[in-house]
């Protein structure tokens, strides 16, 4: 057993003997020292780096969303539905019949409307035919001037000869004669002078009755325009390319006129992104700007800011804050900026008002 014991011991020596000394402990310090240096300076320079290339370059913000047009669609005459053409969500195109009002109504009062274009020409054309008419007594009366002109320069001269001759040359009778046809000759002219008067006034006349008639043509056309124009308005097109969005219109709901029935959302929309004003020392239009929404977290989209908007948010609001109080804060404001795509958006996402987008500027 003790030889035993005496071998281990000698092979343990023997081992340590071996073994190279182990380094004074001020070596390992001095290397972890070094390398906790470096791994800080490093972690520095990255900071550093990052903060100048990305924070300082770029402003972003979380209050920000899509936003767009939308339309809303309202019928111009109040009716009862027949036919509703579109479903929720629907995408429809310009031009499509969306809605269809009960008719008959306005078709009657289309028809109403044409009789009365008709009976208003035929009342334009008897004026027409009136002044014809009329023109025409005028002609006929000035010949009737003309002819008793001839008789009364007839009479008077017949006159004048009687008168030239010495009393016992002529009869008393016919003398008497002569001076009678003289004051009918006389009294026939101007008889036909008030007839000729007559005709033109009532020339004047008919011409008037032309203007009014014409006025009531002119009465009649339009509210023939108005019918068709209400009898078009039973059909409710779509004024653009969109999505039925927010229908609130039942087949055989009875409508007004200004009842919104349905909102169409078009595909062009764009950003309105809420920035504190004090990022908006070195933001520009047409600043790139890098676009993330929430519905699709994996997808980024390139734009550019549009335009800066004249004022903040607050002071558009329904209900702007009065500042001229006693208990006024100074709170920092926001003004909305508005950022568009650069590209169309793709086919295969549902982009729509309201999503929230988190833009980041590069500003610098």
């Amino acid at each position: 057993m003790e030889q035993e014991k005496d071998k281990i011991e000698t092979l343990v020596n023997s081992k340590k003997e071996s073994l190279p000394p182990p380094p004074p402990p001020r070596n390992k310090k001095r290397r972890l020292y070094l390398i906790i240096g470096i791994a800080a300076t490093v972690f520095w320079v990255v900071v550093i780096f990052w903060y100048i290339n990305y924070t300082e370059s770029y402003e972003s913000t979380d209050d920000a969303f899509i936003d767009g047009y939308v339309t809303l669609l309202s019928p111009r005459v109040p009716g009862q539905v027949t036919k509703l053409l579109v479903t929720d969500n629907q995408y429809i195109k310009e031009g499509d019949v969306l809605v269809e009002i009960d008719p008959r109504d306005y078709e009657t009062a289309l028809s109403q409307a044409k009789a009365v274009v008709a009976i208003a020409h035929s009342q334009l054309n008897h004026a027409q035919a009136e002044v014809l008419v009329s023109e025409a007594k005028v002609d006929q009366a000035q010949a009737a001037v003309t002819v008793a002109e001839a008789q009364d320069k007839k009479a008077n001269n017949d006159l004048g000869r009687y008168e030239s001759v010495e009393a016992r040359a002529v009869s008393k009778i016919d003398f008497d004669q002569a001076q009678a046809q003289a004051l009918a000759a006389d009294a026939n002219l101007d008889s036909a002078h008030a007839q000729v008067k007559a005709a033109q006034a009532d020339v004047s006349l008919s011409r008037a009755d032309i203007e009014s008639a014409s006025a009531d043509l002119a009465e009649a056309q339009a509210k023939l325009g108005q019918a068709q124009l209400n009898f078009s308005y039973t059909k409710i097109i779509a004024p653009r390319d969109g999505r039925i969005t927010a229908r609130n219109v039942q087949l055989g709901n009875y409508v007004q006129a200004g009842q919104t029935l349905l909102v169409i959302v078009p595909r062009d929309v764009w950003v309105v992104a809420n920035f504190k004003e004090t990022q908006l020392v070195h933001m520009r239009p047409g600043q790139p700007v890098e676009l993330t929404l929430d519905a699709y977290p994996g997808r980024k989209f390139k734009g550019k800011i549009d335009s800066l908007q004249a004022g903040s948010g607050a002071r558009f609001s329904l209900l702007p804050p009065e500042n001229a109080v006693g208990n006024y804060v100074k709170v920092v404001q926001r003004i909305p900026v508005k950022i568009i795509f650069d590209d169309p958006l793709p086919d295969d996402l549902d982009i729509a008002p309201g999503m929230s987008v988190n833009p980041q500027v590069k500003v610098k």
